[in-house]
């Protein structure tokens, strides 16, 4: 109404101009009129403007949010705050966060012996905020062992947060590697060192696939690794395969893989595991001497000096079950290697005797000494005592 009257009286104020005036005036007005209508377009434009902003930082909000969950699975919060209970995960799931600490159990047991609880068991201290993987060949999917298993290492294990207990299937593990061929073709019962062999085979396919480090079940951990990729000198120019970090897909364990099968000789111990390791890496580095603490690289692997694993070498294995006057203190180290495949005798941990392993055990692993150590020792004297 009101604009109307507005637009009806300027018409009769325009009749009164001169010709000259009337027709500036027209055009003004014109222009006022192509405005308000464009104002009126602009005001929708606006309101559309400020819909798609809101979309736009919902949005956001949303992706946000999906980056910010997906940071929590690479903090300690993937494990306190998952959203589903870690038995519900599966091995992929896991795995796919790419910083796995893996662990392997080639043989059918089911009870992992006090050292393989340890290992493990430190691992997870040491590296709370990355999941610790232990695949068990005995295990199938059917089975259920969780913290109320009657296998006392299973309950220790399983009622940690960033355990978890899962079956090897080396079938599914070589999928798409070099070694799949192999697997199809070779007969475990023909093979004497077939639980080492397979265990070679499995590890490099497992940090091919997925990346992170891999530790033999003898491996105590008593700090970080600083490394990303990098493998563990036993000695001087000669390389182990006890423990090592490679990310998803490098070309070293590519090549590892290959040549695995291109040289394959399961009788001869180590061939496919220390000895393979130590070959590829002399083919793109020049190795020399450790005159020192220092450590090695080439091609950004980094050659880590045998004191970070393996500061008692293995023809002094023995000492890890004495009593020592002084205890290392092992600040150069950065877990420590057991040599458990020396140890034919099963020389064994021994609650109050003051060995330098139990200390290990009471430092980095007191959950596994004191079940597995101080409690089975205690359920032994009290049934010898019942049967007597």
């Amino acid at each position: 109404m009101l604009q109307t009257v507005w637009v009806s009286s300027s018409r009769t104020w325009a009749s009164r101009k001169p010709d000259g005036q009337r027709a500036s005036w027209k055009c003004g007005f014109i222009r006022t009129i192509i405005q308000h209508i464009c104002l009126r377009h602009n005001t929708k434009a606006q309101g559309k403007l400020r819909m798609l902003k809101k979309i736009h930082i919902c949005l956001c909000f949303f992706f946000v949010s999906g980056i910010l969950y997906e940071i929590s699975l690479l903090s300690g919060c993937f494990f306190s705050c998952m959203p589903m209970p870690k038995h519900f995960l599966t091995p992929e799931q896991v795995l796919n966060l790419g910083r796995s600490i893996i662990f392997l159990e080639t043989t059918e047991r089911l009870e992992p012996p006090p050292l393989v609880s340890c290992s493990v068991e430190s691992a997870a201290r040491i590296y709370q905020d990355r999941p610790v993987i232990l695949f068990m060949k005995g295990l199938t999917n059917d089975t259920v062992l969780d913290s109320n298993s009657s296998y006392a290492a299973f309950s220790l294990l399983s009622s940690m947060k960033n355990v978890f207990l899962f079956p090897l299937q080396m079938e599914t593990v070589f999928q798409e590697t070099p070694l799949l061929q192999w697997y199809n073709e070779v007969d475990p019962e023909e093979e004497k060192n077939w639980v080492h062999i397979s265990s070679d085979a499995s590890r490099l396919a497992l940090i091919w696939k997925y990346g992170g480090i891999y530790m033999d079940t003898d491996v105590i951990s008593i700090r970080p690794i600083p490394e990303g990729s990098f493998l563990a000198a036993q000695k001087s120019r000669f390389s182990s395969n006890g423990i090592f970090s490679f990310p998803a897909h490098h070309k070293f364990i590519w090549d590892c893989m290959e040549n695995f099968v291109l040289k394959y000789n399961g009788n001869i111990w180590g061939n496919q595991g220390p000895f393979l390791m130590t070959r590829m890496l002399k083919t793109i580095c020049n190795l020399t001497d450790f005159e020192g603490l220092e450590d090695h690289s080439c091609q950004n692997i980094s050659f880590l000096n045998p004191q970070r694993f393996y500061p008692i070498p293995y023809p002094a294995w023995r000492r890890y079950y004495d009593v020592w006057d002084k205890i290392p203190d092992f600040n150069h180290s950065y877990a420590l290697h057991l040599w458990n495949f020396m140890n034919r005798n099963r020389k064994a941990v021994v609650a109050g005797s003051n060995t330098l392993a139990e200390k290990l055990y009471k430092t980095y692993c007191p959950t596994t000494y004191e079940d597995l150590i101080q409690k089975a020792e205690l359920r032994d004297f009290t049934s010898y005592e019942d049967s007597v």
